[in-house]
């Protein structure tokens, strides 16, 4: 059983930055793909960033040159770097851990862009 929990979210300024953080709980997190997920009101849950065990990491279209996923194995900590943050990047973001078909998903954390 893993157990995930973000931080991090708040409100931010257009052109703002947040730093996401996931810690979770449990043994052997470095076996797992770590992923941020996130849902805006009235729209379906897509993924923002992934990074593998090999630390490979994919991006959504939309965050390319603004996020930067990253992880440290020592911490059990996966971290979501967010610049040039929008509006349109209002939304609850959601941790996310996958390994052998098995998966796991955080609370979620709310963040806010808006002037």
């Amino acid at each position: 059983q893993v157990q995930l929990v973000e931080s991090g979210g708040g409100l931010v300024q257009p052109g703002g930055s947040l730093r996401l953080s996931c810690a979770a709980s449990g043994n052997f997190f470095s076996a797992y793909a770590m992923g941020w997920y996130r849902q805006g009101l009235g729209k379906q849950r897509e993924l923002v960033a992934r990074i593998f065990t090999t630390s490979g990491t994919n991006y959504a279209d939309s965050v390319k040159g603004r996020f930067t996923i990253s992880r440290d194995n020592a911490k059990n900590t996966v971290y979501l770097q967010m610049n040039s943050l929008k509006p349109e990047d209002t939304a609850v973001y959601y941790c996310h851990a996958y390994r052998g078909g098995q998966e796991y998903w955080g609370q979620g954390t709310q963040v806010t862009v808006s002037s």
